[in-house]
């Protein structure tokens, strides 16, 4: 897909990795909307702006479907479109099995697989009318391999992976891809957190000896919406973690 003037809806837009795809999309020169809980700052519109393109702000809470529905809207009326939809947005609420909540692990699989669902489910309407469109939604390595104290986590973005392979298969006919990107350990503002320690025992798992950057993630995402032959993959960001 050529993304000049193409319009992308990235949902947890306001920092880290949705902030980093938010960039390359602009610098590809597609129009963007940035999306968080909050109201994005009109510095972080205007960043995206300078690149030449247009940039709107639309707040909403992705696991209410009918706020979904809304946002998805509201895009398309200022926009006329939404031809790419990224579903980036995610939560974590690391414990043992033993200590979680019912609470706490709901509170994850709203956010990362049904909000999912709500944000997929309320753009395909017009994809699929339009016979054209790419969704791309970030999973984790996590949701291939499991990890200690992440059980809520690991379902949700195994869940994911479900959702898209399935995805995928039902809108093909209409020209729509559906592919999801699995980061490893990649430096945001979270990993920044961690103490040396830790770290160092992270990076001796990864291959390549390093956490990813945002961009790493950013360029699989900008590529998986530019090939219109891919679709139902999964696509590893993992500096060789996963093989």
């Amino acid at each position: 897909m050529e993304l000049t003037n193409k319009n992308v809806f990235i949902t947890g837009s306001s920092r880290g990795i949705g902030w980093g795809i938010a960039q390359a999309f602009a610098k590809a020169g597609a129009n963007i909307v940035l999306n968080g809980r909050k109201m994005i700052s009109e510095e972080k519109i205007a960043e995206i702006k300078a690149h030449g393109v247009n940039c709107i702000s639309v707040c909403g809470d992705i696991s209410d479907f009918t706020a979904a529905g809304e946002m998805i809207k509201q895009a398309q009326e200022q926009l006329g479109s939404v031809d790419i939809l990224i579903n980036n947005a995610g939560i974590t609420n690391d414990k043992l099995l033993l200590r979680m909540t019912p609470e706490e692990f709901d509170a994850v699989i709203d956010i990362n697989l049904k909000g999912t669902f709500n944000m997929t489910q309320k753009v395909l309407k017009q994809m699929m009318k339009q016979r054209s469109g790419a969704i791309i939604n970030l999973t984790s390595v996590v949701g291939l391999i499991g990890n200690v104290g992440q059980t809520n986590y690991a379902a949700s973005k195994a869940g994911v992976i479900g959702f898209t392979k399935s995805v995928a298969r039902e809108v093909a006919p209409r020209g729509i891809t559906c592919n999801a990107v699995a980061p490893g350990f990649i430096k945001t503002d979270m990993t920044a957190e961690l103490n040396e320690k830790v770290k160092e025992q992270m990076e001796n798992q990864i291959p390549l000896k390093r956490f990813g950057q945002t961009e790493d993630v950013a360029q699989a995402v900008v590529f998986l919406a530019q090939n219109p032959y891919i679709t139902g993959q999964v696509l590893k960001v993992d500096g060789g973690m996963v093989m």
